[in-house]
């Protein structure tokens, strides 16, 4: 969902690349592409490589950021991620899922769940993102 844009959690992990790999799947955000096709052809991918990461036991935690959003926009099916993380996922590997607005069914199946809301952000009053505080 974020594209090629830099963020500090990329920044971050980069400073343990012998620990973390990083896949950036996103071409940008969906307001910005107008493309819902592109965007769902995007997701596909990004969720396909997600897959295969889980299943290859490679890592014992793989972090799917902002995998909630891209099905609150039903680029790939709820069923289908429910399903295969239900059934197929490898039991000693962690999924960690992110983004606002986990759906239900998701929720049910998930081992731990955070909620983490947002009261007041600068990007409402019209701030654009600041170097070291969201990139």
């Amino acid at each position: 969902m974020k594209g090629r844009l830099e963020t500090g959690e990329r920044m971050a992990l980069d400073r343990f690349s012998d620990l973390v790999t990083i896949k950036r799947m996103g071409e940008g955000f969906t307001w910005e592409t107008q493309d819902r096709q592109r965007d769902i052809s995007a997701a596909r991918a990004a969720w396909d490589a997600a897959k295969e990461l889980i299943s290859s036991r490679e890592h014992k935690m793989v972090l799917l950021d902002e995998l909630n959003i891209v099905l609150r926009y039903e680029y790939i099916p709820l069923e289908e991620v429910v399903a295969y993380l239900r059934d197929e996922k490898p039991e000693d590997v962690h999924v960690v899922i992110t983004g606002r607005n986990a759906k239900e069914e998701l929720i049910e199946i998930a081992d731990l769940v955070t909620e983490m809301g947002q009261i007041k952000h600068p990007f409402r009053s019209g701030v654009k993102p600041q170097e070291g505080i969201e990139f």
